[in-house]
């Protein structure tokens, strides 16, 4: 459940909460694959994902992303997103425990409305960042 998020107490360098997700699954690459549509054997078979030059099967980067959208709207309710993204720097594999995170970069007004753009990553527990991006949400 989102918390109540007040515009006036938050400033620059503010921390969101983290959200971690230990431990990623073949079981969860698996159900990824068929919610998705993306059943690219290098998500879900280690010698194709081999022959294709990969150590073995990778996380879908698209369920990394997938964890950002969850940390963004375990901060404030869906309707408060005003947009986001995110590139793909690193590569995650079964067993990667991933933190999502998020830092307010910037307070903004748009159209009348208060917003905070916030700098968002998720990484590996080496601390290795796998997706990089930012956030835009609307504080009501």
């Amino acid at each position: 459940m989102s918390n109540i998020v007040d515009y006036a107490n938050l400033n620059v360098g503010d921390a969101i909460p983290n959200m971690v997700k230990e431990n990623i699954s073949r079981t969860q690459l698996a159900l990824f694959a068929g919610a998705s549509g993306d059943h690219n054997p290098i998500h879900l078979d280690d010698e194709e994902a081999k022959s294709g030059g990969l150590p073995g099967v990778i996380v879908h980067g698209m369920l990394t992303m997938a964890f950002l959208g969850q940390v963004l709207t375990g901060w404030v309710p869906q309707n408060q997103l005003r947009g986001w993204n995110a590139r793909f720097v690193s590569m995650a594999f079964p067993g990667d425990t991933i933190t999502c995170k998020g830092v307010v970069a910037e307070k903004i007004s748009e159209n009348g409305e208060n917003q905070v753009k916030l700098d968002i990553s998720a990484e590996n527990q080496k601390g290795d960042n796998i997706l990089i991006g930012t956030a835009v949400v609307a504080i009501t």
